[in-house]
């Protein structure tokens, strides 16, 4: 969506040919004429705009990982494909220090990711630090799960790229690594931050999810409370769990 401010300050053939010309650039966009950027909060928040369908109607290319750049001596596109599913934590944590450490270098992200404990796909873009992603479509049935991502960049290092989303595939020896490094064994004893306040209880699971989460989201730890509850802590960090 876009937002036309300080219409008051020009005329109406003026307001018409912007228009015209934003249409030119995005058809999609709906615009919105405001002054001193007055609009309701609903018409710009919560709207699910990137959506993989309006995407690739926009770009028929999008998911196109043949590479779309001049050849040159330093800029290139590097495509991956690889079936089966990622881990959603470690995903972003390698993406988050991509960006942060080669944003510069990056010119544009893409891609359709197949997230473990999602059923839908999770469909992201990139441009230099800036990244944008979120759940669309749910994977067909019988299709198959695999996640597909273009880079196209300067002096791009396509083995330090492969190795570092490799990384990021879910499976039972990386399951198995992360276990390693919670703090907490099953059956320690620890206390939990809840609404209300510090509660005490038992480590009864390792890596639990459940229906109720968000896609994609795997706790670090389930805990049965004193009081015979079940509770999940978010995070293994120890203002949210600690030892008893």
């Amino acid at each position: 969506r876009i937002l036309l401010n300080k219409t008051d300050l020009v005329s109406e053939a003026d307001l018409e040919r912007v228009e015209k010309r934003l249409k030119s650039i995005n058809s999609q966009a709906p615009v919105q004429r405001c002054t001193k950027a007055e609009v309701s909060p609903d018409w710009v928040l919560d709207i699910g705009a990137f959506d993989l369908k309006r995407v690739i109607e926009m770009d028929p290319e999008f998911l196109n990982t043949d590479g779309e750049h001049e050849h040159d001596n330093s800029v290139s596109s590097i495509s991956i494909i690889r079936p089966g599913n990622v881990d959603l934590e470690l995903v972003q944590k390698w993406v988050g220090q991509l960006l942060q450490e080669k944003g510069a270098q990056i010119y544009r992200m893409k891609g359709v990711l197949s997230i473990s404990n999602a059923d839908e796909k999770f469909v992201y873009q990139a441009v230099h630090m800036l990244f944008r992603g979120n759940f669309d479509d749910k994977w067909e049935a019988g299709e198959p799960r695999e996640s597909k991502l273009v880079f196209i960049g300067k002096n791009l290092d396509e083995k330090e790229l492969r190795d570092g989303f490799n990384a990021c595939i879910d499976t039972p020896e990386v399951l198995e690594k992360r276990i390693k490094t919670l703090r907490f064994a099953m059956g320690t004893k620890v206390e939990c931050k809840t609404g209300g306040g510090w509660v005490k209880g038992e480590v009864v699971a390792h890596m639990y999810r459940d229906e109720f989460m968000p896609p994609g989201m795997v706790a670090p730890y389930q805990v049965k409370l004193d009081s015979g509850e079940l509770i999940w802590a978010p995070e293994d960090v120890n203002n949210l769990i600690r030892k008893g």
